[in-house]
């Protein structure tokens, strides 16, 4: 046999190789996958923004997933996510059949808030990826006589919250200590949807931190409602929709750039507004499965349909990606994140 076809053969035994080596992956993971549930954990109560989204991906993503194992959704809430966060890492199998829909907050909870009660290392997570970048807003009683950001923040008003961590205790505050506003912050609501019933029944007469597609989807009367309305953008990008209302960014009122740099560590993470995690040591071939019908399925025309009728978006991260972006929130200047750790009470 001449040199080259001996040169061809050896390259043809390679890629038959590659290919088989690539099948066998794949195959092992339909195996182990073949007759399996998956659960996927959402660590916030039923009917809020998270839910609805975890449950949305959890109605389409089985098909993507090699084995087709049935999915089921179940909620978790607590301590804005960390219980559902703390049970994924330290309780529940590492074997890839659980997935944990949680607060961006409780990913970064071991670096802004109560280390000790974070009982997890993000760096050792597997980041499925993120379903929807998010702006937060804030919202008001139209009874309070607020018209305006500088009605809002300047008045002595009450403002419903989750515990430290979540969005709606941490974002309230953030803007109390940077931009001076004077509402009073009443925390221990379970989560946003329980924040926003407490609105409606003038239990409190606002709440900041909500999740802007949660709101238009559930809400949409708050847009420029007679009861409630949006009062305020936050996040780093705003929502065209809110914009033509001429809806004010909070971003917008920083003064000088540590303030900018202190908000951006509450804004920052809202580009994984809607995340997707696995525990430490699960194998690399399901971790890669999953990822991969996560991002399928925010591709699925019908998952997109849906999510159309119920007014949320739809913006894929992949968790590469969202890896990278939180990587460089934890390398953030020690004076930055001393001062947004002082804002939200954590314990040095």
């Amino acid at each position: 046999m001449s040199r080259k076809a001996l040169a061809v053969a050896a390259a043809s035994i390679c890629i038959a190789s590659g290919l088989t080596a690539v099948r066998a992956d794949e195959s092992e993971a339909a195996r182990f996958y073949k007759g399996k549930q998956i659960n996927i954990i959402v660590g916030s109560s039923p009917g809020g923004g998270y839910d609805l989204y975890g449950r949305l991906i959890g109605r389409y993503i089985a098909k993507y997933i090699p084995g087709a194992p049935r999915v089921v959704v179940n909620n978790m809430p607590g301590a804005a996510s960390v219980v559902a966060m703390q049970n994924i890492y330290n309780i529940a199998p590492k074997d890839g059949t659980v997935i944990g829909a949680v607060y961006p907050q409780a990913i970064m909870e071991p670096l802004l808030g109560d280390r000790g009660k974070a009982r997890y290392d993000v760096s050792k997570l597997n980041f499925v990826g993120s379903a929807n970048s998010e702006l937060y807003v804030c919202i008001v009683r139209t009874d309070t006589g607020v018209k305006s950001l500088d009605d809002f923040l300047g008045k002595d008003i009450v403002v419903g919250a989750s515990a430290s961590g979540g969005s709606t205790h941490d974002f309230p505050n953030l803007l109390k200590d940077v931009l001076g506003a004077k509402f009073k912050v009443v925390s221990g609501y379970p989560g946003s949807n329980e924040i926003a019933l407490a609105v409606e029944k003038n239990e409190v007469n606002g709440a900041c931190g909500m999740g802007w597609s949660s709101v238009a989807s559930t809400r949409p009367q708050w847009v420029n409602g007679s009861d409630v309305k949006v009062i305020a953008q936050e996040g780093i990008s705003s929502a065209s929709e809110l914009d033509k209302l001429k809806v004010e960014m909070t971003m917008a009122r920083a003064g000088d750039d540590q303030q900018r740099q202190v908000m951006n560590m509450f804004y920052a993470p809202l580009r994984f507004g809607r995340p997707f995690v696995m525990a430490p040591n699960v194998p690399d071939d399901r971790v890669a499965a999953i990822r991969a019908a996560f991002m399928a399925s925010l591709k699925d025309p019908d998952l997109l349909a849906e999510a159309k009728k119920m007014n949320i978006d739809v913006e894929g991260l992949d968790g590469t990606e969202m890896q990278k972006l939180v990587t460089d929130l934890f390398q953030a200047p020690q004076d930055v994140v001393t001062k947004a750790r002082q804002i939200i009470g954590a314990r040095m």
